[in-house]
């Protein structure tokens, strides 16, 4: 995530909970993907994890690119 973002994120995030909970999400999935990862090997069931936990990731992510956009747009304007 880059610098930028994390700031919008600590400006907002105590005001906008969405996005604090989905940053907090977001770090949450780093976390347990890093872990699974750092593994010499998985498991069937830990490489569907794995993929699932990616896909959770990604789509709040997506969310959270979006409400920081719309930060963005407000403080150009």
């Amino acid at each position: 995530m880059e610098a930028r973002d994390l700031e919008l994120i600590s400006m907002h995030g105590e005001n906008d909970a969405e996005l604090k909970a989905l940053y907090e999400e977001h770090v949450s999935y780093e976390k347990i993907l890093e872990k699974l990862e750092n593994k010499p090997y998985l498991t069937p069931a830990e490489d569907l994890e794995v993929k699932e936990i990616k896909k959770k990731k990604l789509a709040g992510k997506t969310k959270m690119e979006a409400i920081l956009t719309k930060y963005r747009n407000t403080e150009e304007n």
